[in-house]
């Protein structure tokens, strides 16, 4: 193995980041992502090296799968059950991670779904309520309701007391819907 390959594997483990595409992979080594820094890649994944979980797609053996959730449909973010259910907002437990897209799509890598709602290109763009970290996006607590009550008006919620109203107020213009803001002004009612 020439010094070059050890170069590109070494800037991947080298890296934070856990799942690569190969765009991303190109610039970590200023090459262009072409036919050759591929059947480099290949030869990695073939080796045990690498993982190929999807078409276009590299990670390490530990990668996240909330990581790789954010880099199949980019742009996008991980929200809705997925986060409400850890901020305990809903009790049910749901194995599936929940992804807000430009797309509307349910994909299965390595036994693990991943479920991507489409929604208005205005909200998806509007990074108020979203955190990023290490190559993942995930909404608050709050945008993760908004965006659930946008797409599902009548959803069910066990328990509101995690959320902040002002929180939720602040992100409501974002959506442009009355609709939803008589739904939320209902729900903290009955809270």
């Amino acid at each position: 193995m020439n010094s070059s390959r050890n170069d590109i594997l070494l800037s991947l483990y080298s890296s934070p980041q856990t799942v690569f595409t190969l765009a991303n992979i190109a610039m970590l080594q200023a090459a262009p992502a072409d036919g050759s820094l591929s059947k480099q890649l290949n030869y990695y994944v073939r080796q045990g090296l690498l993982l190929n979980p999807r078409r276009g797609i590299y990670a390490k053996h530990d990668y996240k799968p909330e990581e790789l959730a954010c880099r199949l449909y980019a742009p996008c973010y991980l929200s809705l059950e997925y986060v409400l259910q850890r901020a305990g907002v809903v009790f049910q437990y749901d194995s599936r991670l929940t992804v807000v897209s430009y797309l509307s799509r349910r994909v299965e890598v390595d036994g693990r779904e991943y479920v991507y709602r489409r929604i208005k290109g205005t909200i998806l763009a509007n990074p108020q309520g979203i955190e990023a970290s290490q190559g993942i996006n995930i909404a608050t607590p709050e945008r993760a309701f908004l965006d659930v009550l946008y797409l599902n008006s009548e959803y069910h919620f066990d328990n509101l007391r995690p959320l902040r109203r002002k929180q939720v107020d602040a992100l409501l213009p974002m959506y442009r819907c009355k609709r939803l803001s008589e739904r939320v002004d209902i729900l903290f009612q009955r809270k």
